[in-house]
């Protein structure tokens, strides 16, 4: 029987069962079905590329979760979850991406033969990987179940992270930073732009001292010039350009966890915009720092950054952060609380944020971030990369 390759320890696994289960609990669910990548391999270990089918692990009242997905990903299954193969369940091929079933019509019928199929059933209903028709599917199909709205039920459970998570991140700050020493080695005017990305992957691929790196669920962003105003961009053939400024947020990546971190590179000589939102950002950030403590709220952090702003008067109409961890493609946080105004969210040692101070002004985009950790008596910003405003000739 082949044993599954666990990053963590099955006490860990059913600790964060029993977690889910007392949340579940206090929403009145008795049946779960989750289908976020992220939320089924920190219930179970799961991990592989097949979200872009249908999948999800079930967690019943009592015993083992259920993997549920495509038949020919069962055996992934078998290699990275904790599960008894019992509780391994794979559909045909027949229902992938057919117009005539679904995925979900037969997970009702797994459901209903396992005496599941009357509970209230809580799904992940605004989720990526949940689609209106799988809905559909459920509940034309399990005509007796009541069904609730479970979305970031687990995601809320992954908050505070555990040693091993926390170190597992500490190693992806490792890659980060050798991604970023990278960049700044062989960026220059005139090298073509997806040249230089492959220089990003290749260095957040191979790692750094024995650290192998992991795929990162957003691909590198790094747009120049009058383009780095718009924050989500990625890349093309046309060469880097003397006088330009260009931000990179890309995210070191081990076992799925991530450490984000982005820094601005100009080549040449800065002009005043750049210099004068490196000094905003810079004291923005300290400010923001200073109050990322247990006890304050997520709010405190963005007022703290957002009031340095002001006085420089230069507006950011978004969220300056979000927690971060394990996650999966198209998405590196965990779709939980913000960095911003009006988020009461109490901090609490353990969480761990991409304190994303970067601005994207009218006709430019300035980058440099942090990823921190909440600790008992403040914070700590995992990766060591100059805080700064990188200049190369």
């Amino acid at each position: 029987m082949t044993q599954p390759n666990l990053k963590f320890s099955l006490g860990e696994y059913a600790a964060r069962l029993e977690k889910t289960r007392r949340a579940m609990e206090a929403k009145g669910v008795e049946l779960l079905i989750v289908s976020d990548p992220s939320n089924m391999a920190w219930l179970t270990g799961y991990d592989g590329w097949s979200f872009y089918v249908h999948q999800a692990v079930i967690v019943p009242p009592s015993g083992e979760p259920i993997w549920f997905g495509r038949g020919q990903d069962a055996n992934g299954a078998k290699f990275t979850a904790y599960l008894k193969h019992d509780n391994i369940v794979g559909y045909p091929d027949h229902y992938v991406q057919s117009t005539e079933r679904h995925p979900m019509d037969y997970l009702s019928g797994i459901l209903t033969e396992r005496g599941l199929g009357k509970l209230t059933i809580g799904v992940e209903m605004d989720n990526y990987w949940f689609s209106a028709a799988a809905f559909a599917a459920l509940q034309k199909h399990l005509p007796n179940a009541r069904f609730v709205d479970a979305t970031a039920l687990v995601n809320w459970q992954r908050a505070v992270k555990s040693e091993t998570e926390i170190k597992y991140m500490r190693n992806a700050a490792r890659i980060v930073e050798a991604m970023h020493a990278r960049i700044f080695d062989r960026i220059e005017v005139g090298m073509r732009k997806c040249d230089l990305v492959a220089e990003i992957y290749d260095a957040g691929t191979r790692g750094v001292d024995g650290i192998g790196g992991d795929y990162p669920a957003i691909v590198p962003l790094l747009p120049s010039g009058v383009e780095a105003s718009a924050p989500h961009l990625t890349w093309d053939d046309r060469p880097m350009k003397k006088g330009e400024g260009t931000f990179f947020e890309i995210a070191g990546c081990y076992n799925r966890y991530h450490l984000p971190l982005s820094r601005t590179v100009f080549l040449g000589k800065p002009t005043q915009a750049f210099i004068d939102a490196e000094k905003a950002t810079l004291e923005g950030m300290e400010a923001g720092l200073a109050v990322a403590k247990p006890g304050n709220t997520c709010e405190d952090i963005a007022n703290a950054f957002f009031g340095v702003l002001k006085k420089y008067g230069i507006v950011k109409d978004n969220r300056t952060g979000y927690p971060i961890g394990l996650s999966y493609p198209p998405d590196w946080g965990e779709r939980t609380m913000s960095l911003r105004p009006g988020d009461r969210t109490e901090l609490k040692p353990g969480m761990t944020f991409h304190f994303m101070t970067g601005l994207w002004l009218e006709d430019m985009g300035f980058e440099t971030t942090e990823s921190i950790l909440v600790t008992e008596s403040g914070v700590e910003c995992f990766a060591n990369v100059p805080r700064k405003l990188m200049v190369k000739d």
